[in-house]
């Protein structure tokens, strides 16, 4: 156990915004609410194992479309949906836990961890960002005798769209609602869910999530002061990933629809070819010109602008920047029963109009 600090903060803005793959937040929210939570408390940061098996554990995130601008978040949202969580949970609850890493979304938890005395738990529903609840539930999407408790908190005060949802059911059902509240509410909305024992998080999350993007985002940061380049190969060798492309913006058409941001952007490769990133809020897979696969989620897929050195999301990428297209093979990352659950590919699937699953499952140890 401990204490996490503003400098912590910085970190998981940094290293969470590679495994953000595009997606998973905004820095500047990351830095607000990270700062807001180490200004009002001293949240903690312990290991599932310092944890005894029936200690309760929620899931804190946003749920929405990175390039949405109708939203509204404030940091009492945050601790709101935790609270009315624990009001109607029968049970005490120890702590909370990110369904994922990213820009902001590392920090998911730490506010309400801070302002409702609970501990934040190094693990993840899943290492990198991803477009669906169901991708980050740690496998329970697939259950249907497990009865959950999902909240969202949020939307513009100034133009009616603020709302509170309390919902209980089976995950599968409650996250397409929260899905639906989000776009209601602007496009993006602060959420806490699946009250769960320590004993399930330890069998079925990305144990070691959090410190995995402190660590990158230290040395992410150390690296800095020598340049664009040295940022990019700072990462490769921290992570084991790779360079898989490099080129200018050819076309971005990505699109916002029901809170989530759909499409593809396409990218020179470096070798006077092509590479197409298939969007839907998050890079869910890369081909070449040819139609080849060349990486498809759960590989960490992230782009970064050749000019800073830093990821840049989708929302961020126009067409004539010079970008490099930066991928992890799955075998690299830890990964939690929701990558290993076949029931969440097929609406995403279905949106992209593209193959996840034969892909995402070869060579999984499942």
């Amino acid at each position: 156990m401990r204490e996490l600090t503003i400098e912590d903060v910085k970190a998981a803005v940094r290293g969470g915004a590679v495994f953000a793959s595009g997606g998973g937040g905004w820095v500047d929210h990351g830095l607000e609410i990270g700062g807001a939570a180490v200004g009002i408390g001293k949240p903690k940061l312990v290991s599932v194992d310092e944890l005894p098996d029936d200690a309760i554990i929620v899931t804190c995130t946003a749920i929405g479309a990175p390039a949405g601008n109708e939203w509204e978040m404030w940091g009492v949202d945050y601790i709101k949906a935790v609270q009315l969580l624990m009001d109607r949970y029968d049970g005490k609850v120890v702590g909370v836990m990110t369904p994922q890493n990213g820009m902001s979304s590392t920090i998911n938890g730490w506010l309400p961890a801070a302002a409702l005395g609970l501990v934040v738990v190094d693990a993840t529903g899943d290492i990198r960002a991803h477009p669906t609840g169901k991708m980050g539930s740690m496998g329970l999407a697939a259950l249907t005798d497990y009865e959950t408790i999902q909240v969202v908190v949020g939307g513009r005060r100034d133009n009616g769209s603020y709302l509170e949802l309390v919902v209980k059911g089976t995950p599968a059902k409650t996250s397409n609602i929260l899905r639906t509240a989000s776009d209601m509410s602007g496009g993006f909305i602060a959420s806490a869910r699946h009250p769960i024992p320590a004993s399930y998080v330890k069998k079925h999350a990305a144990i070691g999530g959090i410190s995995l993007a402190l660590e990158l985002g230290k040395a992410m940061i150390a690296a800095e002061a020598d340049g664009p380049e040295s940022i990019m190969t700072t990462v490769c060798d921290k992570t084991k990933g790779r360079i898989i492309g490099r080129g200018k913006v050819l076309c971005k058409d990505v699109h916002y629809s029901g809170a989530f941001d759909i499409g593809t952007i396409t990218m020179e490769d470096g070798n006077g070819g092509t590479l197409i990133l298939h969007v839907m809020n998050e890079y869910m897979a890369v081909d070449n010109g040819e139609g080849q696969r060349l990486t498809t989620y759960p590989d960490v897929i992230t782009t970064f602008d050749c000019s800073t050195g830093l990821p840049i999301s989708v929302g961020g990428v126009k067409e004539g920047i010079e970008i490099s297209l930066f991928a992890i093979d799955k075998q690299y990352i830890p990964l939690s029963s929701s990558v290993k659950d076949p029931t969440v590919y097929p609406e995403v699937e279905k949106a992209l109009g593209i193959e996840l699953s034969k892909y995402a499952f070869d060579g999984m140890i499942l």
